[in-house]
């Protein structure tokens, strides 16, 4: 069944499911209808040479700069191509459609003035499979992402590079392809479709549902290592967290004990410490204001997506048009800066957890490095490297961008979000934090070797998937492959499905 789009109810796991899983879309009757009055407004004011940003005048610096009725219809051509200027690798096919979504809900609520057939063919693109070639690098997330969305609306004019099929064509040889007519672009056509942060949008929308599940798994590698390290289980008392008040803490709280149900640990059988370092017992606290920071982000693009991003933006209830700057990515920006660097904190904890597995003055009894063979073997010492590698990796990429604005467009663009900045280091982000993550679930099932107890249900069911995928370490042999094996294996969601199959779901966000 189709996902209808409306400009009202659009959520990140529709997102995924149109730009990942590449479910059909359809635009609502109702939203038809407005984009229909608007125009209809708007060819009104033209007529009556009502002075309107980027309809009747140039753009940015230029937007003093009145043109006559001949170059009005030029003007968004030019536009297209001036502004089409992005640099570097494609962005992926998924985010690219994650952008098209994004801007036809906000075309969708009928306020961006440009003809249907626009929103009509950038849904036939993305139910056809039609998707543009856009740069990577370019949006400084102001003024909408300008040069990527410019490069999809070039396949509005017949131009432009597109993947159709698995190939990469030229943008009209795509659309004949496809059967899908050329729309051209009309008056204030070009800037309703590019007016808006909705690269950098789609893919926070696809990178918040990613993570989201990354720290459901972040939750089930902790409390395989707490088994692990003997910890002493009084942190991890819910009632301890209400006492407090924070809502991720809880649900963390309440998640690892889910993940231990059944565990020795639990029972009091065991001897334990009567208070474990930080980097265990801190650990609800530290997850959970990752889950709170993921809950605002959340609640921020989902409410973008849902969005009149545009400039100018028509009201034709009031027959009015407003100019304003509902294109500023910082509410997008901000919020995923902040999500990024909660999710290096919670690779810094991981690799902590990590330490102590490995150390033999810290871990409870465990063999050096993990391995019985000390000193011929080195065990799992070097896994410590590489994930400390990747953890001063995203530590750089943690630095916000949504504070690195730089003027552009001779100062009348002096203050801009840089928010694909921000889309950008958060892939690299999340990409290391599966390695992180991979490593830590590769130590903890090696240290679970060791202990001769029995474990929590959903511990023991995340040691038998990793085991099915990374054999135990019995003497040493190159780990490279046991750690791209790993971050695989967390990437694709294989250890989380099976835990929550036998404890239930885990909480990922309010």
């Amino acid at each position: 069944m189709a996902i209808i789009l409306d400009g009202n109810n659009l959520t990140i796991e529709k997102i995924v499911r149109i730009a990942r899983f590449n479910e059909k879309v359809e635009l609502a009757p109702e939203a038809l209808e407005r984009i229909k009055q608007c125009r209809a407004m708007l060819e009104e004011k033209i007529k009556a040479k009502e002075i309107m940003y980027g309809v009747n005048t140039g753009i940015g610096e230029f937007s003093e700069v009145v043109l006559s009725d001949e170059q009005i219809e030029q003007f968004q051509r030019y536009l297209i191509y001036n502004h089409a200027a992005g640099i570097g690798d494609p962005v992926p096919t998924e985010q690219v459609r994650a952008a098209m979504a994004s801007r036809i809900n906000v075309q969708a609520n009928g306020k961006s003035g440009c003809r249907p057939e626009v929103t009509l063919t950038l849904i036939e693109m993305l139910n056809k499979g039609v998707t543009p070639v856009v740069c990577q690098k370019g949006s400084v997330g102001a003024c909408g992402d300008l040069a990527p969305m410019s490069q999809i609306a070039l396949l509005l004019l017949g131009e432009g590079e597109a993947y159709y099929q698995a190939e990469r064509l030229p943008g009209k040889v795509a659309m004949d392809r496809a059967g899908i007519p050329i729309p051209g672009l009309k008056a204030r056509d070009g800037l309703a479709c590019i007016n808006g942060s909705n690269l950098i949008t789609g893919m926070s929308s696809l990178q918040l549902y990613d993570l989201e599940r990354w720290l459901r798994q972040a939750q089930i590698a902790c409390a395989m290592t707490l088994e692990a390290l003997l910890a002493n289980m009084k942190p991890y008392d819910v009632r301890l967290h209400e006492a407090r008040g924070f809502s991720g803490a809880i649900r963390c709280a309440r998640n690892l004990n889910k993940c231990l149900n059944g565990s020795d640990l639990l029972s009091g059988k065991l001897k334990v410490r009567v208070q474990d370092a930080y980097s265990m017992r801190s650990s609800p606290q530290v997850i959970g204001t990752a889950l709170d920071a993921l809950d605002w982000a959340w609640k921020q693009i989902e409410i973008e997506l849902n969005a009149v991003a545009d400039n100018p933006i028509f009201f034709p209830e009031y027959k009015l048009t407003l100019t304003g700057a509902n294109f500023q990515g910082t509410p997008v920006s901000l919020p995923m800066d902040m999500v990024g660097a909660a999710t290096t904190m919670v690779c810094v904890l991981s690799e902590r957890r990590l330490n102590r597995l490995t150390n033999p003055a810290l871990s409870a009894g465990l063999p050096p490095f993990l391995t019985k063979g000390a000193g011929m073997f080195s065990g799992l010492m070097l896994s410590q490297y590489t994930a400390d590698m990747m953890i001063v990796e995203q530590r750089i990429l943690s630095m916000p961008a949504s504070i690195q604005s730089i003027p552009a467009a001779a100062d009348q663009e002096d203050f801009v979000s840089m928010g694909m900045n921000t889309a950008l280091k958060n892939q690299q982000i999340l990409d290391n934090a599966y390695g992180v993550l991979g490593i830590e679930y590769m130590a903890a099932a090696q240290a679970l070797d060791f202990r001769d107890f029995t474990h929590g249900k959903g511990v023991s069911t995340a040691h038998q998937v990793i085991r099915q995928h990374v054999a135990h370490l019995e003497e040493d042999r190159p780990l490279y492959r046991d750690h791209n094996t790993m971050k695989e294996l967390v990437k694709s969601g294989e250890i989380l499905a099976a835990v929550e199959e036998v404890v239930g779901l885990l909480d990922g966000r309010e």
